[in-house]
């Protein structure tokens, strides 16, 4: 079993021919990243049930749902029902996030919580206390457009949450979206992220199964 994951995210594939980017990765990659934007939470409209439901249908990744929307608790079934293994939502959009993790846990799905840039990182502490969720996801970019670049606070963040959860017992996924590509990937991952979501760093490559490998060999990962 490998020690770090990445997650490549849709967002930066070519929608013309998704089945086609997501097959390349495929031999290589364990989880697809699927950023759902409602251009109210963030500036930005993407992808929704219907299309996670196709990729389902042809797909055996890990289906990583991050949503991006001020109103999660009305779309964690549709979502879990169009095939989703983990679905994550922001802690600055709900404020119930406990029953939101109950409620997709029934669901038989992973649950994960994300954070905001700007967000104080101790709004994340309870989170991190041992089988509170499954996931922890530190946004590295402010959400909403592909192609930023890392943040550079977010790798003490990483660090900081890292240490609590070892401490914690916990053995819920760091994951880190944001700015991941061939010059940071390293330094997320010796930070303590163990999931790493890259877009334009793999989809938008001429060869993305080539990209994700050569991120991976980065971080040590051989196949």
């Amino acid at each position: 079993m490998r020690k770090y994951e990445l997650s490549p995210s849709l967002l930066s594939a070519d929608f013309g021919y998704v089945m086609r980017d997501v097959d390349s990765i495929t031999p290589y990659c364990k989880f697809l990243h699927l950023d759902v934007m409602d251009g109210h939470y963030v500036p930005n409209l993407t992808i929704g049930v219907p299309v996670i439901k196709s990729i389902r249908r042809h797909s055996g990744l890990i289906l990583d749902t991050h949503l991006m929307i001020t109103n999660p608790e009305e779309f964690i079934k549709p979502f879990a029902d169009a095939g989703s293994d983990y679905i994550t939502f922001h802690i600055e959009c709900t404020d119930k996030p406990f029953e939101l993790i109950e409620q997709i846990r029934a669901l038989g799905k992973k649950a994960g919580v994300s954070i905001h840039p700007d967000t104080p990182a101790e709004k994340i502490y309870p989170f991190l206390e041992k089988g509170a969720v499954d996931l922890i996801l530190v946004m590295s970019v402010r959400p909403g457009f592909g192609g930023q670049s890392y943040i550079p606070e977010s790798t003490a963040r990483l660090s900081d949450y890292r240490k609590r959860l070892d401490e914690n017992g916990s053995d819920a996924i760091l994951s880190v979206d944001g700015g991941i590509n061939v010059s940071t990937v390293k330094e997320a991952a010796d930070a303590g992220a163990r999931l790493l979501v890259a877009g334009s760093a793999v989809f938008g490559k001429e060869d993305p199964g080539l990209a994700a490998k050569a991120l991976y060999e980065l971080l040590g990962e051989t196949f």
